[in-house]
């Protein structure tokens, strides 16, 4: 529970989809957890959207590739 007593629930999902959105308008995003960036990954090479991952101690970046 957080602190107005109320549980919290993260859909990893949703949470993954949503930074495919910021990716695909062309803004990074990061992803701390190891399952939303596999989400992420996979969903990327679904769609065939080009990004540059940094991967760190602390997670993921994305960063999308522009293509001129």
């Amino acid at each position: 529970m957080d602190i107005t007593g109320k549980e919290m629930v993260i859909n990893r999902k949703e949470m993954a989809f949503k930074k495919i959105e910021k990716i695909k308008n062309g803004f990074s995003a990061f992803a701390e957890s190891k399952e939303v960036t596999e989400l992420i990954r996979n969903e990327l090479k679904k769609q065939k959207i080009d990004v540059h991952e940094d991967v760190t101690d602390v997670g993921s970046w994305f960063t999308p590739v522009n293509k001129l």
